[in-house]
């Protein structure tokens, strides 16, 4: 599903369109002289300069590809195409996911969004975080229930459906108003906000919340450790994060064809480190499917230690 603004300009608007047809025919030279047209007439028309980018990326044209997708970014800098991931993809680099993009993504995504990943890709995110977060309490010697929990990336509320029977409150967060509007039908949060997460937090009060979840949230993020960061400082003494992450063999941060950010478990791990928080667990165990193949995958629960002694660190596979 790519988005899509016009120009404001029929003639320029038209080529698009035409040159989207020759794209799905398979005539992609074609396709990119019609976007080449299009931007000529509408010089920031960012639509046509990120659909040149992609064609040119499927023609082999790197150079002119990133050269597209940098148009499409001067001209729209809010990026809700996503020329910044690319530009990535492209690049190798790590970058953030521009917040424009991910609103545009799942504001599309939003009345099919349950339907596309439980039948789709055959999501299983929440109860593994779910049946994670109550191991990890019997490992810790806790009772498995929570006052104000944090659902950072909540979406439409599966997340929220797998943990509201064991909090007092559920406070959820998402960029996408209209996720926010589907999670708001199912009446199980206390509060819902339209925010960018870590503003959110930001926004957040000291040791304000005793349980933090993040289903499916952390393959748009590229480096944790901000991110981890703000949740740290939210989390009370003894309160858990919990996460789910796409992972990889090696080290660091890769940005998968998908245009998910996958997190070697060293990053993963230093992220936690930094943030002064404990591992508790780190579960090898693919949440979702693509193409009918798992994706790999990280679900993870680390504690904010009640004193100065470190939580036992364990490790297991799933």
């Amino acid at each position: 599903m790519q988005y899509f603004v016009s120009s404001g300009d029929l003639t320029a608007d038209r080529r698009f369109e035409f040159g989207k047809d020759l794209e799905k025919r398979g005539d992609l030279a074609g396709a990119a002289d019609l976007y080449a047209q299009a931007v000529e007439v509408a010089p920031d028309f960012a639509s046509a300069w990120f659909a040149l980018g992609e064609v040119r990326v499927r023609l082999g044209e790197t150079g002119a590809a990133a050269d597209a997708f940098r148009r499409a970014l001067a001209a729209e800098p809010e990026d809700r195409h996503g020329a910044t991931v690319q530009l990535a993809r492209l690049t190798g680099a790590a970058a953030p996911m521009p917040a424009g993009y991910v609103r545009a993504l799942f504001d599309q995504y939003a009345k099919h969004y349950d339907l596309s990943l439980l039948e789709g890709l055959d999501y299983r995110g929440p109860q593994l975080l779910f049946d994670a977060v109550i191991t990890a309490c019997s490992a810790l010697g806790r009772v498995p229930w929570f006052g104000r929990a944090l659902d950072i990336g909540c979406g439409t509320g599966l997340a929220g459906a797998a943990f509201a029977a064991r909090v007092d409150s559920l406070v959820g967060v998402d960029l996408s108003a209209a996720m926010i509007e589907q999670a708001r039908r199912t009446g199980r949060y206390e509060e819902l906000h339209v925010a960018d997460v870590p503003d959110f937090l930001a926004r957040e009060s000291a040791r304000s919340a005793s349980l933090v979840v993040a289903a499916d949230v952390l393959p748009y993020c590229s480096d944790l450790a901000p991110l981890v960061r703000e949740v740290a400082r939210v989390l009370d003494a003894g309160a858990l994060f919990a996460f789910t992450t796409e992972t990889h063999e090696g080290n660091g941060v890769l940005l998968r064809e998908t245009l998910r950010y996958a997190h070697g478990e060293d990053h993963v791990r230093a992220a936690l480190g930094s943030a002064g928080l404990a591992c508790v667990s780190l579960a090898a165990a693919s949440s979702r499917r693509e193409k009918s193949v798992p994706v790999p995958g990280l679900v993870v629960v680390a504690a904010k230690p009640a004193s100065t002694r470190p939580v036992s660190d364990t490790t297991s596979n799933a």
